[in-house]
C-alpha cells in the first residue's frame, strides 16, 4: 500500500452530514462528475442528489452515474428516463434479467461508493444514496439514524482514484442495453500538496486488487502494539483474519469490535453470533449496536492508521464484490475516527459478557451453527475459499 502525502481528508457521518457537502460538491462542479454507489434509492436524499446530478448535466457538465444492478435493481423506471432526458449518463453494473440463479457473475456487484468532481475533490466511503432512516423499520428505535461514515478528500490521492473509475465505466459501458456516451479524459490533477494527511486508496476487483483491502488490514493487526477498533456490519472474516486478532490481542493489544446489534440479514447475524465464543475466549471486546442499523465498515489501528470505506469484512466484501476504501496514516484523523467511534460505543451500544454469552441455549447455538454452514456452502459455491 502505498501513502501519498499532501492531502486533505473530512470525516463525514451519516447522511445527515455528507449528502449536504455532496449535493453543494456537484452544484460547485464546473466540468464532470462521476458517481458510483450500489443504492441509488427513490426517496427524499435520493431525490436530493438525482436533481442536483440533472442539474449539473442541464449547465454543461458531463454527468456518469454508475450504479449497481441488483441493488438499485428497484429503480422507477421514469425516474432513470427523467435523468438520461436531462443529459445524465446512467449505466447499471451487470443489471438484473430474468430469474435470479446463484452464479458467481450474478454475486459479484458493485459495492463501493465513489464521487470525483472535476479533479479536485472526491468522496469514499460506506453511505449509499439512501434516506438515514430508510429501511428503519425493524430496529429497535426506528426514529434513529443509519449510523454509517464516508469521507470528502482533496489533494494527490485523487490521481490513485480516478483510473479505477474509469476503467470501470468502460467495462460496464461495453455490456450497456443502450448507446452511452464515453467518459471524458480524467483531467489535470495536482500533484501539489493541499493539506497535511498520508492517504492511499485501495479497491478490490476479481482481477489485479482481488485482495488488497484485506491485507491492508492484515498487516495492520499483525503490526498492532496497542489498540484495534472495528466497526463492520457484517463481520464473518476467513481464518487468516481471525487468527490475526487472536494473537494481537494474546500479545496485550486492546482488541474491540463494533458489530450489529439491529440486523438487516438475520442470517448473516447468526453466522456471525457462531465467531463469538472464539473471539470472545481470546479477550476481544465485542459490542452490538442497537438502536438501528450499523452501515459503517472503518477501523482504527494504534492511532496511526485508519480506514473508512464500503468494504465490510465478510466473505462477499473480501472475495467477491467490487469495494473501495481510503486508508489514513495520520494521527489526527485516526484519533478524530477513534473518538466519534467510541462516542457510538458508549451512547449506544452494549457489550458482550463471555459469561453471559456462554449461557445461550443449545437452540441458539444451533441456530448459528447452522447459519455459518448455510453461509460457506453458498459462498462455496460461488467459488470463495474459506481461508
Amino acid at each position: 500500500m502505498r501513502f501519498c502525502a499532501g492531502n486533505q481528508i473530512t470525516l463525514l457521518k451519516n447522511g445527515a452530514t455528507f449528502f449536504p457537502r455532496l449535493v453543494a460538491a456537484i452544484d460547485a462542479a464546473q466540468v464532470e462528475v462521476r458517481l458510483e454507489t450500489y443504492i441509488f434509492e427513490h426517496d427524499t436524499s435520493g431525490v436530493i442528489v438525482a436533481d442536483a446530478l440533472m442539474r449539473a448535466a442541464q449547465r454543461g457538465v458531463h454527468v456518469c452515474l454508475l450504479i449497481d444492478g441488483f441493488g438499485s435493481r428497484q429503480m422507477p423506471q421514469q425516474w432513470q428516463s427523467r435523468m438520461r432526458g436531462a443529459g445524465v449518463a446512467l449505466l447499471f453494473y451487470r443489471p438484473e434479467r430474468g430469474l435470479f440463479v446463484l452464479r458467481r457473475h450474478r454475486v459479484r456487484r458493485l459495492h463501493r461508493k465513489l464521487v470525483l468532481i472535476d479533479g479536485e475533490v472526491g468522496f469514499v466511503g460506506g453511505i449509499n444514496i439512501i434516506d438515514d432512516f430508510n429501511e428503519n423499520a425493524s430496529t429497535t428505535d426506528p426514529a434513529s439514524p443509519r449510523y454509517d461514515y464516508a469521507v470528502e478528500v482533496r489533494g494527490p490521492v485523487l490521481a490513485d482514484i480516478y483510473p479505477h473509475v474509469q476503467r470501470l465505466w468502460r467495462t460496464a459501458s461495453l455490456f450497456a442495453l443502450r448507446g452511452t456516451k464515453p467518459l471524458i479524459p480524467p483531467p489535470t490533477l495536482t500533484s501539489e500538496s493541499v493539506g497535511q494527511y498520508r492517504l492511499a486508496f485501495l479497491v478490490r476487483d476479481n482481477l489485479l486488487h482481488r485482495r488488497d483491502i484485506e491485507r491492508a488490514y492484515l498487516r495492520a493487526i499483525v503490526a498492532a502494539r496497542q489498540t484495534i477498533l472495528i466497526a463492520s456490519p457484517y463481520f464473518l472474516p476467513g481464518a487468516r483474519l481471525r487468527r490475526a486478532l487472536r494473537a494481537a490481542a494474546k500479545r496485550g493489544v486492546q482488541v474491540t469490535l463494533l458489530l450489529q446489534g439491529a440486523a438487516d440479514h438475520a442470517l448473516m447475524q447468526m453466522a456471525t453470533h457462531s465467531l463469538y465464543d472464539e473471539l470472545l475466549d481470546a479477550n476481544i471486546a465485542i459490542y452490538e449496536y442497537q438502536p438501528a442499523m450499523l452501515h459503517g465498515k472503518v477501523a482504527v489501528v494504534d492511532e496511526n492508521w485508519a480506514t473508512v470505506g464500503s468494504s465490510n469484512l465478510d466473505p462477499f466484501s473480501l472475495l467477491l464484490n467490487r469495494e473501495a476504501n481510503i486508508f489514513c496514516g495520520d494521527r489526527d484523523f485516526a484519533i478524530t475516527l477513534r473518538a466519534s467511534v467510541e462516542e457510538e460505543i458508549a451512547r449506544n451500544a452494549t457489550r458482550c459478557l463471555p459469561e453471559q454469552w456462554r449461557r445461550r441455549g443449545l437452540w441458539q447455538r444451533a441456530r448459528s451453527a447452522f447459519a455459518l454452514l448455510i453461509a460457506r456452502v453458498v459462498t462455496s459455491i460461488v467459488g470463495v475459499r474459506h481461508d
